[in-house]
């Protein structure tokens, strides 16, 4: 890509942002009520559906958020047996006086359905030698499917670059219609920056909750617009990938998955950041720890060997993040074989095959977040290919790749 088209970019993201604000003035309110002192919350409420997130293989981890702190745990059960209980225990302290509340479901029998509800009771006064407990709430009864690594076959959905656009996750969503899925894998750029847990809420995890999370699990990757913002550092509370880090690997069925975080597009000396970050020592870190992975034994018996990453380093212009990605693990990629990469990014979406010299491996882009730029990533993986298929926002096939 020209610079002048990456200065294109550059303009449409701040005239994107500003877009943004406006959009949110119909959750400003809300937001002003969280940061004013004298307008707490004094309900004790959920305050979104719960959540699914796949930390590990065999395991679910139930995620929601309440108004108050709390002591929770999650009642569970395989369909026609009795409830169990789980709840989180660290270091021998069960969890407790928080208003955030991840707690894993282990031991899973794989590819069976099971039902669960969450609870939460509000702890009105915490001493050292007396609890005091208020009110419990309970949510629905949802139900959910366990990860099965071992299927024959493994499908999942891809959205990336929203925007802080929340009506998009319903929209994109319906696209895929009845089409069975085993999760949903967002890359990066859901917000533009991350203000605080409201945010979090409003433009996240309340779209999921109505569309699938409360079923069905997702992964997430950062973008380069999720490392911005002064809540920035806690984003990473909310979720739980696979290893329960920000780049992580998984096997599900025919396909073992390299998932790495990106970080920022500019230099780490680039004054807006006033000398808080270090991206390029990251990126060199997961530099590393990927060439271990592609040389794992998880990775070399894999059918389909596919690496996701926010920024391409290839079809994305020069920006320093696209170049240093590219002097990191380009080479990696060629070397040890990697069958396709899916990124984001660059709000227009594409199919790139095979540049030999390049990149020897289908490059593929989602799109951004203006309507009839938005995608809905479609990928199915079975013992005799693995299909992508990409979707604008009106429906339409708009690419397609076959391994």
């Amino acid at each position: 890509m020209k610079k002048n088209s990456d200065q294109s970019r550059r303009t449409f993201l701040g005239n994107i942002s500003k877009a943004g604000l406006l959009s949110m003035v119909s959750i400003a309110p809300a937001i002003a009520k969280a940061a004013a002192p004298e307008a707490q919350e004094t309900n004790h409420k959920f305050l979104c559906k719960p959540y699914l997130q796949y930390p590990a293989p065999n395991t679910i981890s139930v995620v929601w958020l309440t108004a108050k702190p709390c002591y929770s745990w999650v009642e569970y059960n395989l369909e026609g047996q009795p409830p169990q209980k789980a709840h989180t225990v660290s270091h021998g302290l069960v969890d407790a006086n928080n208003t955030l509340h991840k707690i894993p479901l282990t031991d899973l029998v794989p590819g069976k359905k099971y039902s669960y509800k969450v609870f939460s009771k509000e702890i009105t006064d915490f001493q050292p030698y007396k609890l005091t407990y208020g009110e419990i709430i309970s949510s629905d009864t949802y139900t959910f499917t366990a990860p099965d690594p071992q299927v024959k076959e493994v499908s999942w959905l891809m959205i990336n670059d929203i925007h802080d656009r929340p009506e998009s996750i319903p929209h994109l969503m319906g696209l895929n219609g009845n089409n069975p899925y085993h999760f949903v894998f967002f890359n990066g750029d859901v917000f533009d920056y991350q203000a605080d847990e409201q945010q979090i809420i409003n433009h996240m995890l309340t779209p999921c909750g109505e569309s699938f999370s409360t079923q069905t699990p997702f992964m997430y990757v950062r973008g380069n617009h999720e490392t911005r913002g002064k809540y920035a550092r806690e984003w990473h509370q909310y979720f739980e990938n696979p290893g329960r880090d920000n780049f992580f690997s998984f096997t599900w069925g025919p396909v073992h998955a390299i998932v790495l975080d990106t970080g920022e597009d500019k230099e780490d000396t680039h004054p807006v950041y006033g000398g808080i970050v270090d991206f390029d020592r990251y990126r060199e870190q997961q530099a590393a720890w990927l060439e271990k992975q592609l040389q794992s034994p998880a990775y070399k018996k894999a059918k389909y060997k596919v690496v996701i990453m926010h920024i391409p380093h290839y079809h994305g212009g020069e920006w320093h993040g696209t170049v240093h990605c590219r002097e990191q693990f380009g080479e990696l990629f060629n070397k040890h074989k990697i069958d396709i990469l899916i990124c984001g990014h660059t709000h227009t979406y594409g199919v790139h095959p095979p540049e030999p010299g390049k990149h020897n491996y289908p490059l593929i882009i989602g799109g951004g977040p203006k309507d009839g730029k938005r995608t809905l990533i479609q990928v199915k993986a079975d013992q005799k290919q693995l299909l992508l298929t990409m979707l604008d926002d009106s429906g339409n096939k708009v690419g397609e790749y076959k391994i």
